[in-house]
């Protein structure tokens, strides 16, 4: 018998990318193409998918993948999809496309706030349900549809996110899964299936809900037309997968309750496993359902860390780039070089970016450094630098600390992935904030091997998601707490959370301006 391998088809925000593994996680091969999502000149804030042009380049990925790694289609065991979270796409009765947004899409404020002034109330309601607010969800974005492209809206069938089309398109079945249909806010979290009464509430259609079917299992072959478009074997089992953050999660090996991981990038989420679906009462928190069946996960988000961080580099650091670039090495490793000899706590100086999540009234306050002094050896670009670092971990200490006020735990160690887990230096602050042992897994970009996990589950190669984990997923390094740092920065948490509040309320006097506010918060 041939070697067999998995296959992952990823749908990114910026790109999508096709990778083939093993069966013990080793990557063989990925190829991956950017897309764009372009705004309609129409409607400022749009940010819409070309369903068209990008299915093609998905195809250009499966293909490009078995040419790189000259594997025949056979011995694809499996395919799987993942996809950033809250894109949707609508489908007509003939199953095509008529409309789809990316994550990114912010065109419905109008929408907000008509659904806030039909009922104040209502988005509490809705949160305690389904884990989500207006911020993020597909409920404003239905309603943008249905009033501003109402033959559109009269056509839909079917609303899907991406991972479901990329199957749609490989299989021609139409079905959501819970991780990621969980998501659009329309939801019940408990029973993991769609809910007609908060369609109802919000004055959408209850009869565009396509069949819910849960992560790991077979949906379909893939289909003549699939095979044709991919250059994958007709009838390769194709494996409901799940969203960015779930499969991500699988793919460190966070498969359990009681679990935590951190992921590092543009944006940072946390992510704690649990076996309730029971929301926050003070609705300050997202919470979805896990790709694994019987689990969920509290979601807290930081907006722009990694943003902040190239920013940063690009504005302040012209020197380490030029130096990086005639000695063959990453800017960000000279930046660290020298952002290792500041002592914790940056002398004191602390600085306000993200804000700890809100999710039912959330914004952010005006990008601030304070409390610098006018000494160039203390004060230099170097501080600045880790006191963004620093503020980045007391974040994600904050959210930890939300989570646990939701749920009434906190885990033992936590999992740091994504593209900042590259930093050892992040990663031991990380492990100094928070007063616990930072595990780094060997491949931090971690959604494709969740969704080779996924993928090699539902065919039977492994006997359950945590053996496929187990079997696939290995550590770089554990990095340990300092404890006299860790001691610094428990004394620095409550004066920068003050700090935070101050420069929130300079916001709202209308003093200075958000670095992000939710659609329909003032």
């Amino acid at each position: 018998m041939s070697k067999q391998y998995l296959m992952a088809i990823d749908a990114g925000t910026g790109s999508v990318r096709a990778v083939v593994f093993d069966l013990d996680g080793n990557q063989i091969g990925c190829v991956q193409k950017e897309w764009e999502h372009k705004e309609d000149p129409r409607f400022p804030g749009s940010m819409d998918f070309d369903w068209v042009h990008n299915w093609e380049l998905a195809c250009e990925c499966t293909r490009g993948v078995l040419a790189q790694t000259g594997i025949e289609p056979a011995q694809i065991a499996g395919v799987s999809t993942t996809c950033m979270r809250e894109g949707i796409v609508l489908f007509d009765k003939d199953g095509q496309e008529i409309w789809a947004c990316a994550n990114v899409d912010a065109r419905s404020n109008d929408e907000v706030g008509e659904l806030i002034r039909m009922d104040p109330a209502l988005e509490k309601e809705v949160y305690l349900k389904s884990g989500q607010t207006y911020a993020l969800g597909a409920l404003p974005r239905l309603l943008w549809v249905k009033n501003k492209m109402p033959e559109v809206y009269e056509k839909i069938a079917a609303v899907g996110m991406f991972n479901d089309w990329l199957i749609f398109k490989l299989t021609g079945v139409e079905a959501v899964e819970p991780s990621n249909g969980s998501t659009t806010g329309i939801f019940d979290l408990k029973s993991r299936s769609w809910d007609a009464d908060i369609a109802g509430k919000c004055g959408l259609r209850s009869d565009i809900f396509p069949p819910v079917i849960e992560s790991g299992q077979i949906i379909a072959g893939i289909s003549a037309k699939g095979a044709a478009d991919t250059g994958l074997a007709e009838g390769t089992p194709v494996v409901v997968g799940g969203g960015d953050c779930q499969l991500g999660t699988i793919g460190v090996g966070a498969t359990e309750p009681g679990q935590a991981a951190v992921f590092g990038g543009s944006f940072w989420q946390y992510e704690f496993n649990t076996d309730s679906g029971q929301t926050d009462p003070l609705c300050r928190v997202r919470v979805n359902c896990h790709a694994i069946p019987g689990v969920w996960q509290y979601e807290a988000l930081a907006f722009k860390p990694g943003l902040v961080m190239r920013w940063f580099r690009d504005g302040f650091c012209q020197y380490e780039k030029k130096l990086a670039q005639e000695l063959g090495c990453d800017p960000y490793d000279l930046m660290n070089k020298e952002a290792e000899k500041i002592p914790a706590g940056c002398y004191g100086m602390m600085c306000t970016f993200s804000d700890v999540m809100n999710f039912i009234s959330w914004k952010h306050a005006a990008p601030t450094f304070t409390n610098f002094e006018l000494e160039p050896e203390k004060f230099n670009r170097y501080t600045f630098y880790r006191a963004i670092l620093e503020n980045t971990a007391l974040l994600v200490k904050g959210h930890m600390e939300l989570v646990k006020e939701a749920t009434g735990n906190m885990p033992e160690e936590v999992i740091f992935a994504g593209g900042a887990s590259k930093s050892p230096l992040w990663s031991q602050i990380l492990a100094d904030v928070l007063g616990m042992p930072v595990k780094v897994p060997v491949v931090k970009e971690a959604t494709a091997l969740g969704a080779a996990i996924m993928a090699g589950t539902g065919v039977g190669i492994y006997s359950s998601f945590e053996e496929g984990a187990r079997r696939t997923v290995k550590f770089e390094k554990t990095f340990m707490p300092n404890a006299e740092n860790h001691k610094v920065y428990e004394e620095m948490y409550e004066p920068w959370r003050r700090v935070y509040a101050a420069q929130l309320k300079l916001v709202n006097e209308g003093l200075t301006r958000p670095m992000w506010v939710a659609p329909g918060v003032s």
